[in-house]
């Protein structure tokens, strides 16, 4: 909803950024953030819940993508978390005081980490169809565990994948704005 703001207000004004562009990306990587830990929080408890009080292999083998994601997604989360108050006061000084150097130093940053998406997104995408490619492997076989470690594994890379593809739009317009003359 939010990028459809962006999108129509960039699509009737290109001469003007909106002045709270900033305020509403960094916002919005917050709530991403917390959704991340939140998620992380659930997986974590559900992968150590499979490990220790469920005694059945197909669960043991889900725990473990679970776990290891669910440990990642906190890590990302908490990161991105503590760093974007950080980087809104960076960025409005910036604009404020020194408004060239978005071009020489935070569209580079960003089209970096856009650039990383792409490797995250190709990344995920063969982690999903592993779980796949498991889970139908083992679909019959009495070998439960990589039953269920491939739809652990499917679960959180998409999760993984489609967070991160709101992520990549969201900066794509973080991207858009801060292109736009000051």
């Amino acid at each position: 909803m939010l990028i459809h703001r962006f999108l129509y207000f960039y699509n009737q004004n290109t001469e003007r950024m909106p002045a709270d562009f900033i305020t509403t990306y960094f916002t919005e990587e917050k709530i991403e953030s917390l959704f991340f830990i939140i998620i992380s929080i659930i997986t974590i408890a559900l992968a150590l819940i499979f490990l220790f009080l469920i005694k059945y292999s197909f669960f043991k083998g889900m725990a473990i993508p679970l776990l290891a994601f669910g440990i990642i997604e906190l890590s990302a989360g908490a990161i991105v978390l503590t760093q974007s108050a950080k980087d809104l006061t960076r960025i409005e000084q910036i604009i404020k005081n020194e408004p060239q150097l978005i071009q020489s130093q935070e569209l580079p940053k960003m089209e970096f980490i856009i650039k990383n998406f792409v490797i995250y997104k190709w990344i995920e995408i063969i982690l999903i169809i592993t779980g796949v490619v498991l889970f139908i492997m083992f679909y019959k076989s009495s070998q439960t565990f990589w039953k269920g470690f491939g739809l652990g594994l499917l679960m959180q890379a998409s999760i993984m994948l489609s967070l991160n593809i709101l992520a990549q739009q969201r900066l794509q317009i973080y991207i858009l704005h801060l292109s736009s003359p000051l």
